[in-house]
């Protein structure tokens, strides 16, 4: 796995239109991996989030954290329709940060 040391800010989900979990990291890359093996417990383990659906680069990490902290204050309906904007089929991302 190629590092990506941008900070970022993403949603991982379950399915479609299912369990969302909003994070902010420094390595997006390693943090999609850590959440798809289970590899920490926590909220995506517990609700099965594996699937990378969404994200957003920024240029320092207090960026990606302000942001994280605005969706997640934000209301349930507007996530989905966020990732909607970007991927409408709800692809797994995952492959394409890798690549």
């Amino acid at each position: 796995m190629r590092p990506n040391f941008q900070p970022a800010v993403y949603i991982m989900c379950n399915k479609r239109n299912g369990t969302l979990y909003v994070g902010a990291t420094s390595n997006l890359p390693q943090r999609a991996w850590q959440h798809r093996e289970g590899v920490a417990d926590g909220f995506t383990k517990r609700y099965g989030c594996k699937l990378l659906v969404w994200y957003e680069q920024h240029a320092t990490m207090d960026h990606a954290i302000t942001r994280e902290k605005q969706l997640k204050a934000g209301s349930r309906q507007k996530k989905p329709a966020l990732v909607e904007q970007g991927n409408p089929n709800w692809q797994d991302l995952f492959a394409k940060i890798c690549a």
